[in-house]
Order: C-alpha cells, then structure tokens, then sequence
C-alpha cells in the first residue's frame, strides 16, 4: 500500500513537470470583432428635382424615404445613406422655409437631439457649422449609449432647412460602435462640407 501511495505520488509530480511543455497565457480580455474599413471614395448626389447636392461614400447606397412613422414624407425630397456593411443609416430630411417657420425648424432639431436623448446621453455637445459653400448649421455629438451619436442641420435660414442623423441597427453599445461611428463621422462631415443648395 505504501508503494502504491508513492508510485501515484511520483505519477503526479511526473505529469505535474513534464506534463506542459508550453508557456502559460492568461486569458484574453473581452474585444470585438476586427473591422476591415473600405477606402474613402466619394461620389455625387444630384438627382433631378432635389432641392440640394452633395458628395456622399462610394460604399453606401441613397434610398428614397418612402415612410415617416407610417405615414408618408413631408415632401419627396427624404432620403435614407445606408451603410450596409455596418448595419448604419444616415436619415436625410429636408424642409421647405416659408412653408414651415424657420425658428420651429431650429427648435425641433435641437429637440430631436437634446430631449430625446437625455436620459440616455450622458453628454451632448452642439457646435456651430460653416461650410465652405457658406452654409451654417449646427451638429450635435452624444455620449453614452444613444441611438444615434450624430446629428446635425444645415440651412440658409430663408429657404433651406435639411437635416441628418447617423443611427445603428444594433443595441446602443458606445464601446462597440465607437470605431465605426468615428469612421462614418467623417462621411457625415464629408457630406456636409460639399452640400450645395440648387
């Protein structure tokens, strides 16, 4: 018995040492997946009819709004920039000044932003746009796990009022979406920059 006890013993301390030949690893902490982003590429926006032009992703598609809440569009001049790679939609909403009262216009977009948002923002920073194309506007960035990180309007205050805001179609998660939502604001800015009223 007392060999039987010992032959087990030196069994274990055998497997204990010599049982592992490789380097122990900690566990890795927890990521997310690697995203392989496209190259910036841009083209045109200017179709027919519309009221506006501007210079948007190459890898994304324009789609006509054909729904608001279930009813139909103010106008035909609402469009959707989906980003399907990314599971991201930029709403694209315009309004006409002189139909609507251009301080309502301002009013409701601030809302949209700051009232809607609040409880789950936990920071909202506004900013004051200037184009090169002499158009102003304001963009709106919100922390924290918001449906949507960016907003913003641009208008010239007389007869132009459109409005944007980049939404996920996932889970509101700022830690999982920051590096898309960085890569997709600069097409925001992008767009921006290059709107032209016609």
């Amino acid at each position: 018995m007392k060999y039987l006890f010992l032959k087990i013993f030196l069994l274990f301390c055998f497997v204990v040492l010599f049982g592992c030949n490789s380097d122990y690893t900690v566990g890795k902490k927890r990521g997310y997946f690697k995203i392989d982003f496209p190259e910036k590429a841009y083209q045109e926006f200017d179709q027919p009819g519309y009221p506006y032009t501007f210079e948007y992703p190459v890898y994304s598609n324009i789609i006509k709004d054909t729904s608001f809440f279930e009813s139909k569009p103010e106008n035909p001049w609402w469009i959707n920039i989906d980003f399907p790679q990314f599971l991201a939609r930029v709403h694209v909403s315009y309004k006409e000044i002189g139909k609507n009262k251009f301080d309502s216009l301002v009013n409701d977009a601030f809302q949209l932003s700051y009232k809607q948002h609040t409880y789950k923002a936990s920071a909202i920073e506004d900013s004051e746009i200037v184009t090169p194309n002499h158009i102003h506007g304001m963009y709106f960035t919100l922390a924290g796990n918001t449906a949507t990180a960016n907003q913003f309007f641009l208008t010239d205050s007389t007869k132009h009022f459109l409005r944007g805001a980049l939404y996920f179609s996932a889970t509101p998660n700022e830690d999982s979406i920051s590096i898309v939502n960085d890569f997709l604001k600069k097409d925001l800015f992008h767009l921006i920059n290059t709107l032209r009223w016609k």
